[in-house]
């Protein structure tokens, strides 16, 4: 008699274990869809823009402007053509500060700075 209690016990269980996923499975199903739908609907609209990501990393191309003072100091990158004409052909920074001394400023239709002792 244990054992057939036990059997319709499990049986029981079992029966109202699937009634209750059967009613609560659609409803799942549906709020799933939904937002599957939603998080996709999303996605699209980001795709469709502009690629963000990239938007930072585009370059800028530089205002080109013409160089009319120059000084030889920690800064300086290039030197510019009119300085190298100037200098009567000292095309390195390094050469201009060993023959003018650091700091020497050079300006576009002007004497260039007289050479260090």
């Amino acid at each position: 008699m244990a054992r057939a209690a036990a059997l319709s016990i499990d049986a029981v269980i079992q029966s109202t274990v699937q009634e209750v996923v059967a009613r609560a499975s659609r409803p799942i199903a549906t709020a799933i869809a939904q937002m599957a739908a939603a998080e996709l609907e999303k996605q699209l609209s980001v795709t469709n823009g502009p690629p963000h990501r990239y938007a930072s990393h585009v370059a800028r191309p530089r205002q080109r402007t013409e160089i009319t003072k120059w000084v030889a100091d920690r800064r300086a990158r290039r030197v510019p053509t009119f300085v190298i004409e100037m200098t009567g052909g000292l095309d390195t920074k390094k050469k201009i500060v060993a023959k003018y001394g650091p700091g020497a400023a050079f300006e576009k239709g002007k004497q260039p700075p007289k050479p260090k002792a």
